[in-house]
């Protein structure tokens, strides 16, 4: 996510670093090489003059002449100008008379079906009782898709055959109402904000069941055109929001950073990958810290939260905490991991030289596999029991891993490594900080 813009931001920055005083000449510098990586990145131009302009402002002023240290201070102005720029957060609106209805639109292939489900998945983590509708009688798979979705996430679907989208809509809204279904998220076929016919179709749903919210799913790989699709919607319907799908694809950033700015519609949520869980409330400062390599540690504490059994967790952590852990506990402490995301997602979270950018995600997600691989290569007794590992075990687990011993001895050497700074840890109620010392 914002992989190219971000490594010409850096570069930028650490230039700027080196620099005791700034003169007028190199924040005129600094600004021009920020304008040029922001077009790169495929922002709106009339985003990036305005940008700039509020930069410069700032910079050439004494705000940055007085500062103790100018060119962090300069960097600070960009932070606060990119919040500025990408909006202030909105929450979904979910009050009002259940069930309240959210209508997603927006144009074949943006991923509306998935987003669908991802909300659906997010609301009811929220308590909400959902009801997913497929208003698309065009797309044969339309049906197939969503109920393959919503299976994960046990959450019904609401489909009619041989009816036309106000008449699916209407039947799903009593249907979701004699349900004691609290919030209805419809899926509609996508279309093109230049197809009048299907345009003129989303006027009469709209004016039928009075959206709570009419959220417009835009691709974020589409760059700039996204600008377009929501200008060519928002000219027929009233759009609420917007849901940005495939920022984990989108190396540039161009569309989040434009969009809200030149429509005046707020972002409310971004789809981060292709799970069904990859889904994030939008949060101006949390893309700010992404976009200037400032990580999103918050982001990682969530997604942990999200995957995380507490009771399972408990256990396992007054387990490390004692140092009882074996090699089962080893390799479920590695699911948990798993489960919240790709290596390569979660350094991308990182901040600076802890990101993606300086470690390999391609080899930490194959050493995480391999492990776990050799760990469930292992009998039940010798992974609760490691001292166990002799010669001819480890030969028998490489065999059985398609790994080599060697492999076998640094999985077992990492988990001795980590079973003796965890009793160092559990130490430290007693003996304080000293015992991590010796």
């Amino acid at each position: 996510m914002f992989e190219g813009l971000n490594s010409r931001l850096d570069q930028i920055f650490k230039n700027l670093r080196r620099k005791a005083k700034l003169s007028t000449e190199d924040v005129e510098v600094v600004l021009r090489d920020v304008r040029i990586a922001l077009l790169e990145a495929d922002v709106n131009y009339l985003v990036v003059k305005d940008f700039i302009s509020s930069i410069n402002q700032r910079a050439i002023g004494s705000e940055v002449s007085q500062a103790l240290n100018p060119a962090q201070q300069v960097i600070r102005i960009v932070y606060d100008e990119l919040i500025t720029t990408l909006g202030e957060p909105v929450s979904l609106d979910l009050k009002g008379e259940k069930p309240r209805t959210i209508l997603l639109v927006g144009l074949q292939g943006s991923g509306k079906t998935t987003a669908a489900a991802k909300l659906a998945r997010y609301l009811q983590a929220e308590g909400e009782r959902v009801m997913l509708v497929v208003a698309d009688p065009y797309r044969p798979a339309a049906v197939l898709q969503l109920t393959r979705l919503a299976k994960q996430i046990n959450v019904p679907v609401y489909s009619a055959e041989n009816k036309k989208t106000p008449e699916i809509v209407q039947l799903a809204l009593t249907s979701a109402k004699n349900s004691g279904v609290s919030t209805l998220i419809i899926d509609t076929a996508g279309r093109s904000q230049l197809d009048k016919q299907l345009m003129d179709e989303l006027k009469s749903v709209c004016s039928i069941i009075k959206a709570t919210e009419v959220i417009l799913v835009v691709d974020a790989m589409t760059g700039q055109e996204a600008v377009k699709i929501a200008k060519g919607f928002q000219s027929v319907i009233p759009i609420t929001g917007l849901f940005i799908t495939k920022m984990d694809g989108d190396a540039r950033g161009g569309a989040a950073i434009s969009i809200r700015k030149v429509i005046g519609v707020p972002i409310k949520l971004i789809g981060t990958g292709e799970s069904i869980d990859a889904i994030e409330v939008y949060s101006p400062k949390r893309l700010a810290d992404r976009i200037l390599g400032m990580g999103d540690m918050v982001g990682i504490i969530e997604k942990a939260e999200q995957n995380f059994n507490e009771k399972q967790t408990a256990v396992q952590a007054e387990k490390f905490r004692k140092g009882k852990i074996n090699l089962e506990d080893y390799a479920e402490q590695l699911q948990q991991i798993k489960k919240i995301g790709s290596m390569s997602s979660l350094l991308d979270m990182l901040p600076g030289n802890l990101s993606a950018k300086t470690i390999s995600t391609e080899d930490a997600d194959k050493k995480l596999n391999k492990t776990l691989a050799i760990i469930q290569s292992m009998t039940l007794e010798e992974r609760r029991n490691p001292e166990t590992l002799n010669a001819n075990r480890r030969k028998r687990i490489a065999s059985g891993s398609g790994s080599q011993v060697q492999d076998i001895n640094r999985v077992i050497k990492e988990f001795y490594n980590m079973q003796l700074l965890m009793k160092k840890f559990g130490k430290l109620d007693k003996k304080g900080l000293t015992s991590l010392l010796r």
